[in-house]
């Protein structure tokens, strides 16, 4: 299944993500995470993103196509993938389809785990406590919201569009969420099927 997953910071991407990708045997491709593992290496691309970052900025669009590009192209993500952080904007959005369309390819469903913004803020300045983030303050957790929110509503809408977006309670248990996303899943293979 070739999957992207949305969500505000604090919907349980990351968590939901991992499971999904073990359950499903494909791999949880995270622009962040890429981008992480590259500031830790000091690789080129690391100096150039954290430069970016440590001034605030987004990393640009031409730089994270690139990226992707090059990770779907690995042999685990032949037969599907999870992509999460990506795409976060319409540009991104046209990128992946021609990727996906030069080799004959088209996104099976677009996952958004939906969260109650209170419980948001309530998840990340509990997440900020135990795993000393010490930037998440609830100032810094309200603007990062209204910049997903505001970056994010329109890749929503084109998926909706097109008929493949699946909006997904992500209140609750862990495992309640895993569940929900199960049944989804499974339905569209066997829609597929």
């Amino acid at each position: 299944m070739r999957l992207i997953i949305l969500g505000p910071p604090g919907a349980g991407k990351g968590t939901q993500a991992q499971r999904l990708t073990s359950a499903r045997g494909i791999p949880h491709i995270s622009t962040g995470d890429i981008f992480r593992q590259n500031i830790k290496e000091e690789t080129p691309l690391g100096l150039q993103v954290k430069g970016i970052l440590d001034a605030g900025g987004y990393v640009t669009d031409e730089i994270t196509n690139e990226i992707v590009k090059d990770r779907l192209t690995w042999p685990d993500a032949q037969q599907g993938f999870l992509l999460d952080g990506y795409p976060r904007t319409m540009p991104q959005v046209a990128a992946l389809d021609e990727m996906l369309a030069a080799d004959g390819h088209a996104l099976d469903a677009v996952l958004q785990l939906t969260v109650d913004d209170e419980e948001l803020v309530a998840r990340l300045l509990k997440r900020a406590q135990t795993s000393g983030r010490a930037d998440d303050t609830e100032e810094v957790i309200r603007e990062r919201q209204g910049i997903y929110n505001r970056e994010t509503a329109p890749l929503a809408a084109t998926y909706r569009e097109r008929g493949i977006l699946v909006e997904i309670d992500g209140m609750g248990a862990v495992d309640d969420v895993s569940g929900r996303i199960t049944q989804v899943l499974d339905g569209l293979t066997a829609h597929a099927g």
